[in-house]
């Protein structure tokens, strides 16, 4: 049962009858008891003849995927499977990160019909986003109150990652398909194959010649070379504390999986395998055997739900994990962040663990720009102080960063909007110099 705005004026309509009753010698009082009892009696018959909420049948269209940012329509389809026209007032019950509007939508419902209300949704989050019930409110025909009944109405969205990294794909692919030999001539080197020989245009390195098939031909013909396939690629994402710390508008996290999208969905267009890891104590997601179109699905999908958690990242029992994915791995990408020198030690010693030989590792680490400003800021006391932390933490990054280099690999730190073309850029160096 709920009160309408009616029931208070109904309550205050009663001061006439107290006046007039109490002029002619009748006790206040007792008329005040005797208008609250009409007025609970006008109250319990409103209800009653109210149409019973339960007569509702609710079914629930929500699409089972969408990637954050993007508006999500859903829709509630109410059937009336009662006698009596149902005229109520209807709030889904999302939570609040799914940014569905706070509108109670009217709807009137005749016996044996349905009606059909459009939700739309702004996601504020990743993962699984749920509403479990709808409430709905059905007036009396006095209009003082009337029924309410949450309804069960199960349904849920898993809200993607954004991949804004997109939008830097379609150069580098091309740059790749440059790589291949379709459009211009690379040398060969070690971690290419011959491809297929075609005439010799101005401008190409004299090099690729192939003087055997230039004799057999009326042309110069010319050797081109592309990076060989079906390399193994091991993508590693912590999903430790240092993960959390926000950069801008979101998290470390989410800037690592940005880079991680992209250069997965480069190295499947380059033909090679890709795997992928989230993982800090325990396994968070794992990608791994799957290549083709259904690859950055599965990794945006296994991505969804994965939130950064306040604990040290094991790094042993995270390098051992990714060597359970891929004995050999042509390329190692470690996503994390390795700025203070005295938390960076147990990682710099596994990182030197790593296989060396024909596997490259990066580290990539998602710098603040925020902070190189305020290294760079003077003025009060306070601004001096802020200036001088921040220029330490930036002298600190930079010796981890060089300890990364002497363990054998290599450091790439960069603004959550510069670090995935970065990586990517990366990838297709190491393919251009035949090291992947």
């Amino acid at each position: 049962m709920y009160l309408t705005g009616r029931f208070p004026l109904l309550i205050a309509a009663g001061v006439v009858p107290i006046v007039v009753l109490g002029a002619a010698g009748a006790s206040p009082w007792a008329v005040l008891a005797i208008w609250l009892l009409i007025a609970t009696v006008v109250v319990v018959a409103d209800v009653r003849a109210a149409p019973d909420p339960g007569a509702l049948e609710i079914s629930r269209d929500v699409p089972a995927r969408a990637k954050l940012g993007d508006a999500v329509a859903t829709r509630l389809q109410l059937i009336n499977t009662g006698e009596r026209m149902i005229r109520a007032r209807v709030r889904d019950g999302w939570q609040p990160t799914a940014g569905a509007p706070g509108t109670r939508y009217a709807v009137a419902i005749p016996p044996r019909e349905s009606r059909t209300i459009q939700i739309p949704l702004a996601p504020r989050r990743r993962g699984e986003l749920r509403s479990e019930f709808v409430a709905v409110r059905v007036l009396g025909p006095l209009g003082f109150a009337g029924r309410q009944r949450t309804l069960p109405a199960p349904g849920a969205i898993r809200i993607l990652p954004p991949f804004r990294a997109r939008r830097h794909l379609a150069s580098r692919v091309q740059r790749l398909r440059e790589l291949d030999g379709s459009t211009s001539l690379q040398v060969r080197g070690r971690g290419t194959e011959f491809d297929s020989l075609r005439e010799y245009v101005q401008g190409d390195d004299v090099r690729s010649i192939d003087w055997r098939a230039t004799a057999r031909s009326t042309s110069t013909m010319l050797r081109t070379w592309r990076p060989e396939r079906d390399r193994h690629v091991t993508i590693i994402v912590d999903t430790g504390r240092t993960a959390a710390a926000r950069v801008g508008d979101e998290t470390r996290l989410d800037a690592s999986f940005e880079a991680a999208m992209l250069l997965a969905a480069l190295a499947n267009r380059a033909g090679d395998h890709v795997h992928l890891l989230a993982f800090d104590r325990v396994v968070r997601a794992r990608v791994t055997g799957v290549d083709g179109p259904r690859l950055l699905p599965e990794i945006s999908d296994a991505l969804a739900a994965v939130e950064a958690q306040l604990i040290d990242t094991d790094w042993d029992a995270a390098f051992a994990e990714a060597r359970r994915l891929t004995r050999r791995p042509s390329l190692v990408v470690i996503l994390t962040a390795q700025e203070a020198v005295s938390s960076s030690r147990g990682f710099l010693t596994r990182l030197a663990a790593l296989p060396g030989g024909s596997t490259s590792v990066l580290v990539g680490t998602v710098t603040d720009a925020e902070l190189r400003d305020a290294a760079r800021a003077g003025g009060s006391v306070t601004e001096l102080y802020r200036a001088a932390a921040a220029e330490a933490t930036t002298q600190d990054a930079a010796l981890v960063a060089r300890a990364i280099g002497r363990a054998g690999a290599e450091a790439v730190a960069d603004t959550p909007e510069a670090l995935p073309p970065r990586i990517a850029d990366r990838y297709l160096a190491l393919k251009k110099a035949g090291r992947l």
